[in-house]
């Protein structure tokens, strides 16, 4: 289960938040302000190793890595998600950060969003690369994307049953610009198509729900239960629905502070899904040292 908060107080130091609301569209513009400091580093670590224990444990089990102390270290070479190519850590970066950010920040409608767990173990490409990494060391490859929604988190009533979704698209990208945004916008196949065409209930949903029932039957009885009248077919029951887009990257030339490639005045023109609208733009300095710094932190002195 993920259980870690996000660290609110070093995130304010370190992102200067600009946000704005207009009625369902919201914008948030974080910019990098100050050097990332030990504490920073600390919570992103913690978050980090929270987002990632289920898909860990999960994976170690099914490509048969024994990381009890006294045991050997085969395999040790493949542990996740350290051993994982860079482009695949910056990926799974980006949707982190559609979590720390949903469960840090106010958006639009002021609901309060919960990540219990997140969906990294429904990654196939990754179970594979790593039970041949484990067995073959030298061999080395790039790893597909995982299918279906990057992020979805919860926002709970008080019997702890389930109330509206949030669900998220997360794209990093090593340099944004104009063109660059409004490619993964409006591209083939592009964050506005994706959403557009989605189904009301994603297939997420059930993924979350499935794993729930696995890690925490007791615990989440009530949000299971409250998924189940929303996903049987035969109850045709609708629930309410946050979108999310994130693009995080490294700041460009020549931008100005305060500065959005995404308008934050009114609701993008090309997005027709209906559902209230979160955008947040973050631009980092040296945000790839970053990832490297966080990915290669992650259980260090613990297998």
């Amino acid at each position: 289960m993920h259980i870690c908060p996000p660290p609110i107080a070093e995130l304010n130091n370190w992102l200067k938040d600009y946000p704005s609301t207009n009625g369902d569209y919201g914008h948030l513009l974080l910019e990098q302000q100050c050097d990332c400091t030990p504490p920073l580093m600390n919570g992103l670590r913690e978050y980090f190793e929270s987002a990632h224990l289920d898909a860990r444990e999960y994976f170690h089990a099914a490509i048969g890595i024994d990381l009890h102390p006294d045991a050997s270290t085969s395999g040790i070479n493949a542990c996740y998600p350290n051993c994982l190519p860079e482009t695949a850590r910056r990926g799974l970066f980006g949707e982190v950060m559609a979590g720390l950010v949903a469960e840090g920040y106010e958006f639009v409608g002021s609901h309060k969003w919960t990540v219990p767990i997140f969906l990294f173990r429904y990654h196939g490409d990754v179970e594979q690369y790593l039970f041949s990494l484990a067995r073959n060391p030298h061999r080395g490859r790039n790893v597909l994307g995982r299918l279906g929604s990057d992020f979805i988190g919860l926002s709970l009533g008080g019997d702890n049953s389930v109330e509206r979704i949030i669900v998220g698209e997360a794209k990093w990208r090593k340099t944004l610009s104009k063109a660059i945004v409004k490619n993964l916008l409006t591209g083939v196949g592009g964050i506005w198509q994706k959403m557009n065409n989605d189904t009301p209930i994603p297939h997420g949903l059930r993924q979350l729900q499935r794993l729930l029932q696995e890690r925490d039957p007791e615990g989440s009885a009530a949000i299971i239960i409250s998924l189940d009248e929303v996903l049987l077919l035969r109850n045709q029951i609708s629930i309410p629905r946050t979108d999310l887009v994130l693009i995080v990257g490294n700041n460009y030339p020549r931008r100005k502070d305060g500065e959005t490639l995404i308008g934050w005045e009114e609701k993008p023109g090309e997005y027709r899904a209906g559902n209230d609208l979160q955008v947040v733009e973050i631009y980092l300095n040296d945000g790839e040292d970053l990832i490297t710094q966080i990915y290669d932190s992650l259980w260090v002195g613990e297998d």
